[in-house]
């Protein structure tokens, strides 16, 4: 069995299906669990030894995660996933819910287990109804196995697990708006404290975690903590999947060691497309500080050192573009993009994001004033930390970072009424915002 845990191996015809997961080791993990038996708190203890980190975008490490659900709880516990994929430039989530869901069923089974629940949701992105279909029929399968429902292998642990689609809403990513969503009211964040683990799904205590992190335990309990852990860096354990975009010769999903070069990672993706220049990547997600291509370069991929060079890991999503971008335009598409999602629950957010998006807006055709970057910059520090979600900061940090490293190319606008990048016939029509 390959080492990257995830999708490795996924290349026969029908790998979504039981048969073909089982052929690969699916559901041992299960079996270890329930028949050996390991014990809850034995579960738990291999998921933190594995330096899991939630795949989802905080990092958060998933075994202290578990440890937060209440023990001695006799009501109700929930296990929910978070696949609700909407974070711009993001789409491997999708890829393991299409081509390898057993492997999600089977880390929430054994989540449920090691945290005393006994039900589980997972939350769907609303845009891609055939992979909905797929999880549909892949439970239908693990059901008829014996893997779901009551007494799974004689163990007599039952678990149920539910598929949610939801509407497409990319403020349903944040944990307790999807739980207001499965719920059945509109999708918007809750005031925390408390939190899900205290007080979440039907105010019943809830743990969430993303599907690429559900989908990584099986390999944890199957193949020890200590093996995926030795497989990243410390504090960075195991593999991830990045969705890599933009100008590259072969975007796509890479699963790979955490702590692999970018550079590593670009050249998998078939280097720049048509042997342009690295200007800039967003390592994380749109919601992630841009940084400049000469930085990335000298760069790895995992927590630790993209935190050092000032973005963030977040969702893996890696958006690289070449010298021929402008910033500025690509600024004015990330802030509308947040203007639009924003639920408008937090007068910050609801407001200050279409104040940013009004200005980059009016840089960008041939309108702006040396005064409005100082301007975005005073307005962005108002919304970050100042919302219920990080939606808010979601729409802040990239207008900060672009300023910041490109500053320059802002100036020029303002200044020149043209792009800096676009040559001597990339003029600008004036337009109000």
């Amino acid at each position: 069995m390959s080492k990257q845990a995830i999708m490795a191996g996924l290349d026969g015809e029908r790998t979504w299906r039981l048969a073909d997961y089982v052929a690969r080791g699916g559901y041992e993990a299960l079996r270890k669990v329930l028949t050996r038996p390991m014990s809850p708190d034995e579960v738990i203890a291999e998921v933190k030894l594995s330096g899991l980190r939630g795949r989802g975008g905080a990092g958060f490490p998933t075994g202290i995660k578990w440890g937060f659900m209440p023990r001695n709880y006799s009501g109700d516990k929930y296990v929910v996933c978070n696949s609700d994929e909407g974070e711009p430039g993001t789409f491997k989530d999708r890829d393991i819910l299409r081509w390898n869901p057993h492997a999600l069923i089977e880390g929430m089974i054994i989540a449920g287990y090691a945290m005393g629940a006994r039900a589980g949701y997972n939350y769907i992105h609303g845009e891609i109804w055939e992979v909905y279909k797929r999880c549909e029929e892949a439970i239908d399968e693990a059901r008829a196995a014996g893997f779901l429902g009551d007494n799974i292998l004689g163990s007599g642990f039952g678990f149920q697990l539910y598929n949610s689609h939801g509407y497409g809403a990319y403020i349903c990513g944040e944990e307790t708006a999807l739980l207001e969503s499965l719920e059945g009211k509109k999708g918007q964040p809750r005031f925390k404290p408390p939190f899900p683990a205290s007080y979440g799904l039907y105010g019943k205590p809830t743990t969430i975690n993303n599907t690429e992190t559900f989908a990584s335990v099986p390999y944890i309990i199957r193949e020890g903590g200590q093996n995926f852990l030795e497989i990243g860096r410390p504090n960075n354990g195991g593999c991830k999947l990045f969705s890599v975009s933009g100008h590259v010769e072969r975007p796509g999903n890479f699963e790979v060691p955490l702590g692999t070069s970018f550079a590593a990672l670009l050249e998998m993706a078939g280097g720049m497309r048509g042997g342009r220049k690295l200007k800039a990547v967003i390592p994380g997600g749109s919601s992630a500080p841009v940084v400049p291509g000469d930085i990335m370069m000298q760069t790895d991929m995992d927590y630790d050192s993209i935190a050092k060079v000032g973005s963030m890991l977040g969702s893996g999503a890696v958006i690289v573009m070449d010298d021929s971008v402008c910033m500025v335009r690509a600024l004015e598409r990330l802030s509308y993009f947040y203007h639009e999602e924003s639920c408008g629950q937090c007068t910050p957010c609801r407001e200050g994001t279409g104040w940013m998006y009004r200005v980059i807006h009016r840089i960008e055709h041939g309108l702006g004033r040396p005064e409005d970057l100082d301007l975005l910059l005073n307005v962005a520090d108002n919304i970050a930390g100042r919302t219920i979600c990080a939606l808010g900061d979601a729409a802040a940090l990239p207008v900060k970072s672009f300023i910041t490293h490109f500053r320059a190319e802002f100036e020029h606008h303002i200044e020149h009424k043209r792009c800096l990048v676009g040559g001597p016939g990339h003029t600008h029509q004036a337009k109000a915002a």
